[in-house]
Parts: structure tokens; C-alpha cells; sequence
């Protein structure tokens, strides 16, 4: 496990590893609060945010004055209960396998297996057609699977019609659906469907807000054409702060291309228009960012970047990027939290859960050039 994971997520990730391997049965009493600070040399705060991890997942409760227990799993109709993931852009969104990973462990917990795809094994190199996704429903639906989480399509045309007939492919079958990150069609439509996701709409506030502090007035947004409903949703909201400092933004502030295409680059940075440049991820900013290394220009000395997601490349770049953290564990328990509810209870009316965004500023800002530092905000 990684030295810089948070201590917290330490200690639930190993309580929650003991509870799976006997060594804590049903209805069994886990150490006290005193206990576990005195064996992981924590606070008792982390040990508390520990186990309301753990109890977030269901998987323990914590009785007042009592201390906390493992809970018996919901009663299952066989030994083999299984969870579908149908993520068409796993092979090229690492926040989908950090999410999917999480999922994995949260589901496991709760007595599920986890179906990546069609196959109980991750495919790290999937990018699924629209036929592959039909076929996989098919299979989830030859098994009688209790529930899917899907990432809907982005980049492809008519993409609302493609992922509406995916889910209702499933809800047709009996299968609950929880969409993962964003809705079925275009922001802020809102479909029919549980959401769980980050708050995309504050995200795109939040890093806007940071630059309009630095003085920075003229913004440029880069994504590509298709992308999905979280971009439309982090446009909206980095318009919302800029017009909270009463700047007005141009009809063409929205720029939709390749950012490997030398072509859209030059045309994007030609008069130097943009102080700011806020890529739709990190995936496009960092492209964008090579390419204009390529092209002569510098980052941030002759234009500000940033991105969304916090991805693991996205400190390992020429320039460390700034850029927004999407909460992959707490979007990986909500949504499971989500699925249990659903089962529980088919006819609740659909919800939406979105996550706070956090801002972490590294040098493509601007702000600690001197210093290449980054920090969560």
C-alpha cells in the first residue's frame, strides 16, 4: 500500500482486508477506538474517518457505547450474487480504474463479485464500441445479474441515444443501473437514473476561481468535440465565477478540437487572446501542454494551463499540472451504497449523489513557479 495514502484510508483498507479473510467474523466486535490508536500511532479523528469508512460501505455498524461490529451481509437469493461494471472508456480514463479498483473492494465486502465487462477480470486495454456494449448487456442479462454501474459513452456521435438504449437495455431486464461520473445525455438534462459522480459544476468553479484570484481575466475552455456532460457541467461552472467578478466572456471562449492537432493549437494561441487555458482533463491539457512545447510556448510563462481528474501523470509531466481531485473511494462507496439501496428498494425515486471537488495547484498555474510545490485546497 502506498506510504502517501491517507492513514485513514490505511487502516479501514486493512480492517476491511481482516473482516474478508475470516479473521473478524459476523457479529464480532472490532477493536476500540483506544485500541486502534495505539496500534497505528494515529489520532482518534482517523481512526473515527477509518471506520465510518468501513460503516459507509456497510460492511460494519457502530453501536453508541458499544463499539463497532461486522454486519451480516444482505440475505442473497444464492452464494453467487454479481455486480456488473460496463465502462466504455476504462482503457483510456484512469479515473475509471481507480474508481473500478475501489469498486472491486467495497463490493467484495458486501459479498459481491465484480464483472469488468463481460469477464470477472480487469481489461485495462478495454475501450468499448457500442456493439461490444450491447453484447456485454446481453451477457449481463443471460446471468441474472443483480446490478450494473455504467460510465456512459462520450466522444462518439449521437451518444444520449446510444446510452439510453444501453440502460434501458438493462432496467427492461430487471437490472438496476448506477451511472458512474455522468449522466445518459447532455448537461444539465437530467435522466431517470441513480448518479454518482463528482460535483462537476463547483469543480469547474473552483479551479476558474483560483486563476480569476491570480488577475487572470481572459479564459479559454479546450475539449474535445463529443466529450461528456461533466465537461458541459465544469463549463458552466467556470463561467459562473468568472461572471461572479463581473468579466464578460467572448461567443468563442469554448474551443472544441484536437489538442495534438498543431493546427487547432496555433489557431487557439494565435494573438495570445487567453491568459488561462482550462482543459476538459488532465488527459487534454496534457497533450495540449506538449504540443505547445513543441510549438515554442511556454507554460505558464506565456499561457496558464489546467485540467480536471488529479490522474497519476499528471505530476510527472514537464510541467506539474494544476488541476481538480476527483474523489475516487468516496465515488466508489456511494455508489455501491447506491446499488444496496436500489436492490433494497427498486422503487425509490432516482438520486443523485455528487462528491466536493478538491483543488490541487502545481506549476502550470502560475502560482508556485518558483517553488514547483502542490497542494490540495
Amino acid at each position: 500500500m502506498s506510504e502517501t495514502e491517507p492513514k485513514h484510508r490505511r487502516i479501514s483498507q486493512e480492517l476491511m482486508q481482516m473482516i474478508a479473510a475470516g479473521r473478524y467474523a459476523i457479529g464480532a466486535r472490532l477493536p476500540s477506538e483506544a485500541q486502534l490508536v495505539r496500534l497505528h500511532g494515529v489520532s482518534r479523528p482517523t481512526v473515527i474517518r477509518a471506520l465510518k469508512d468501513l460503516q459507509a460501505t456497510g460492511l460494519i455498524e457502530r453501536r453508541m457505547g458499544s463499539g463497532s461490529f461486522v454486519r451480516r451481509p444482505a440475505p442473497a437469493a444464492n452464494s453467487a450474487r454479481q455486480l456488473g461494471l460496463l465502462i466504455p472508456g476504462l482503457g483510456r480514463t484512469e479515473i475509471f480504474e481507480l474508481i473500478c479498483g475501489e469498486l472491486a473492494s467495497v463490493a467484495r465486502a458486501q459479498n459481491f463479485s465484480l464483472l469488468w465487462g463481460g469477464s470477472e477480470h480487469p481489461r485495462h486495454d478495454a475501450d468499448l464500441s457500442l456493439g461490444q456494449a450491447r453484447e456485454i448487456c446481453d451477457q449481463f442479462v443471460g446471468r441474472r445479474i443483480d446490478g450494473v454501474f455504467f460510465a456512459p459513452f462520450e466522444l462518439i456521435p449521437r451518444r444520449e441515444e446510444a446510452n439510453r438504449e444501453i440502460a434501458e437495455r438493462l432496467r427492461q431486464a430487471g437490472i438496476p443501473v448506477i451511472l458512474i461520473d455522468r449522466d445518459l445525455g447532455m448537461f444539465p438534462k437530467r435522466s431517470d437514473f441513480d448518479l454518482v459522480g463528482l460535483d462537476n459544476m463547483a469543480a469547474g468553479f473552483l479551479l476558474a476561481e483560483h486563476f480569476l484570484r491570480l488577475g487572470c481575466e481572459r479564459f479559454a475552455f479546450v475539449a474535445r468535440p463529443n466529450s461528456a456532460s461533466t465537461v458541459d457541467a465544469r463549463i458552466a461552472g467556470a463561467r459562473a465565477a468568472i461572471a461572479n467578478h463581473g468579466l464578460e466572456l467572448p461567443p468563442n471562449w469554448v474551443n472544441l478540437g484536437d489538442p495534438t492537432d498543431v493546427r487547432f493549437v496555433r489557431r487557439l494561441v494565435a494573438g495570445r487572446r487567453w491568459e488561462v487555458l482550462l482543459c476538459a482533463n488532465d488527459h487534454t491539457a496534457a497533450e495540449l501542454l506538449g504540443t505547445l512545447h513543441r510549438e515554442g510556448h511556454r507554460v505558464p510563462e506565456d499561457v496558464r494551463l489546467a485540467g480536471f481528474d488529479n490522474v497519476r501523470y499528471a505530476t510527472l509531466l514537464a510541467r506539474p499540472l494544476t488541476t481538480i481531485h476527483q474523489p475516487c473511494r468516496e465515488i466508489a462507496v456511494a455508489a455501491m451504497r447506491a446499488m444496496l439501496d436500489r436492490l433494497a428498494d427498486p422503487s425509490l425515486p432516482p438520486r443523485s449523489q455528487l462528491l466536493s471537488p478538491s483543488l490541487v495547484v502545481r506549476e502550470t498555474c502560475g502560482a508556485y513557479a518558483a517553488t514547483g510545490g502542490g497542494r490540495k485546497r
